[in-house]
């Protein structure tokens, strides 16, 4: 943390409204947040004592910025928007990984009913959420058989059988007027939110008259909707006395943790509910408020008609930020939703905390025991390098990168050396991180707190020529040496190098252990990949015809060797072959059939 830039841009902070964006050595933003009033909110930061996780983005922090606003409530917005922008890592949020399933009418000129679990920003109306697909799915099923809209993907050409029982209007034959859609339309919105009652009685009075003039099928066919209504829309235990959507919101904190659950209430019913878990920075009634905002902005979350909090809610800030009524509900059945909801939150976070603090102590606190034992500040992000290649053919090399203590597979690399020699390791080495660095330095990209090279000291050194040397960087360089079992046996690091002492039980050492291993895995599969389609190109060498292009032909085609032998005249001309070039391919295979046996 640079005390003196920091304690100068404090000094000079406004008293209004607005928007900070903390921000690493690398200058990559890591947190932002809104404050009421700049000067205290950013200061508090730097003040006083914190708790572990508070204290850990307070020491990456060495310069921030702020954006003042005209209000709490544009501030608010703003960090939603720049939240959004920078996607900083402190302000992650862990939710289920969980997607609710809707029905549909698409705006289409001849609309249906769909199921989806992707709520777009279109013409089309959405219902729901459902608790799962099956109560989505029979929902459907049952507002297909009441009301006629088409059921066909792809217009037909003439009629289905869905006309003939009544359950389609038949557009692909028939002009169907606007407002015919507009009526229906408007009676499933009707019937999903609470009208099924209604309708349900006139299928009464419908049934009772076909029955009185005998008409025994047309009664049973009433009868059968009656009972697919009470079965689909009434199974469930009615929680409200009125069919009005809502939105029932509870929060719990404890040791810098925020959970936050949601229960979804549709048509009188209590149908799902959402569990979203994160680390929090400031005082929670503001990170409740950025929440809502972040959870309506998904387009999956549609507002329902009320939203209810709890009681220390800003419910002024909350209903500007979502430009709709927001309640707190003061008795009754709302405010014990509400209750409810807290308490699910505490159970949610109690049960998550040995699971949470376990996974920090194998990620952030590895990292920090790591950094201790090696007298450097906590490397956040390491980036580590394998060769691979047998007797020098098919040499190649890995690069994977963890943050945070964890692996972060978009950021791996794989390399193909060009200019080292064969059986050349260091020249390899050399190559390959002047190749990664010269990039990251031209791109901007991060730069590491770490690079671990998996060898001995040659290794190390030749990373040290490019890094130091030649580009001028000023990162720290370990190796990691194995035993002759072939397992993690030490850490070497220095200037002069030595051996970096570290207890094999210790999360930093398993951390070293799993770094190793996951780039030794990344370097030898990209290497038996390389070694395989050399390995079937070769196979295909000395064969007259066949050249660099038909072979990359072939293999893309086939995808393996073995099919490609099998493959008959007639397969090879379906691969692009000529006849004549076909009937060689299949003579030449067939003859190293012969000769082999």
């Amino acid at each position: 943390m640079n005390n003196d830039l920091i304690e100068q841009k404090c000094s000079i902070l406004p008293d209004e409204p607005g928007c900070y964006l903390m921000k690493d050595r690398q200058g990559t933003i890591i947190y932002v947040g809104k404050a009421k009033i700049l000067k205290n909110r950013v200061r508090s930061y730097f003040k006083g004592a914190h708790d572990g996780k508070t204290l850990r983005l307070v020491q990456e922090i060495v310069d921030f910025e702020y954006i003042v606003t005209s209000s709490e409530v544009e501030a608010l917005i703003l960090e939603l928007h720049l939240i959004k922008k920078h996607d900083p890592k402190y302000n992650i949020m862990l939710k289920d990984d969980k997607t609710y399933p809707y029905i549909k009418i698409t705006a289409e000129k001849d609309p249906r009913l769909i199921i989806t679990r992707q709520v777009k920003k279109d013409k089309g109306k959405y219902f729901g959420p459902y608790p799962n697909s099956h109560a989505a799915h029979e929902t459907k099923k049952l507002l297909d058989r009441l009301y006629p809209l088409r059921k066909c993907q792809k217009m037909p050409n003439r009629v289905c059988l869905y006309y003939h029982m009544g359950q389609c209007l038949a557009p692909c034959v028939k002009k169907i007027e606007t407002n015919a859609y507009e009526k229906i339309i408007h009676e499933i919105t009707s019937f999903l939110n609470g009208g099924h009652t209604q309708v349900k009685k006139e299928l009464v009075t419908k049934m009772n008259s076909a029955a009185e003039a005998l008409e025994f099928e047309r009664a049973k066919e009433y009868r059968d909707q009656i009972s697919h209504i009470e079965q689909v829309m009434e199974k469930q235990k009615m929680t409200m006395n009125d069919f009005t959507s809502r939105d029932i919101f509870g929060f719990h904190v404890d040791k810098g943790w925020m959970c936050v659950q949601v229960f979804f209430i549709r048509q009188g019913k209590l149908i799902e509910r959402d569990v979203s878990l994160f680390p929090i920075f400031r005082d929670p009634e503001e990170e409740f408020i950025t929440f809502l905002g972040q959870f309506y902005a998904k387009s999956e979350h549609i507002k329902p008609k009320e939203i209810y909090v709890p009681m220390s809610t800003d419910i002024d800030l909350a209903s500007k930020l979502l430009e709709m009524k927001i309640f707190v509900p003061q008795r009754g059945t709302k405010k014990n939703l509400v209750e409810l909801a807290e308490k699910n939150a505490k159970i949610a976070l109690t049960e998550k905390f040995h699971l949470i603090e376990r996974q920090e102590e194998r990620t952030i606190g590895a990292i920090e025991q790591l950094g201790d034992s090696m007298n450097i500040s906590p490397p956040m992000r390491i980036e580590a390098f394998d060769n691979s290649h047998i007797h020098g053919t098919d040499a190649v090399s890995a690069m994977v990168v963890f943050i945070d203590g964890r692996a972060s597979k978009k950021d791996y690399r794989k390399y193909k050396t060009k200019t080292a020699a064969k059986h050349d390791d260091y020249g390899a080495m050399r190559e390959v991180v002047r190749r990664r660095y010269t990039r990251v330095l031209k791109e901007n990209l991060p730069l590491p707190d770490l690079i671990i090279i998996d060898g001995g000291k040659g290794q190390i050194e030749a990373a040290r020529e490019i890094i130091e040397d030649e580009l001028g960087l000023d990162i720290p360089i370990a190796g990691l040496a194995k035993d002759g079992k072939h397992q993690t046996s030490q850490l070497i690091y220095g200037d002069p190098l030595e051996l970096i002492p570290m207890k094999r039980t210790s999360e930093g050492f398993y951390l070293l252990q799993r770094i190793q291993d996951e780039v030794h895995r990344f370097a030898i599969t990209f290497h038996r990949q390389q070694r395989g389609k050399h390995t079937i190109a070769s196979s295909l060498d000395g064969i007259e015809g066949i050249g660099p292009q038909r072979k990359k032909l072939l293999l893309k085609h086939f995808g393996s060797l073995k099919k490609i032998q099998a493959a008959s005249k007639e397969e090879f001309m379906q691969a692009g072959l000529p006849s004549k070039q076909a009937e060689i391919m299949v003579n030449h295979f067939q003859k190293n059939i012969l000769s082999s046996e």
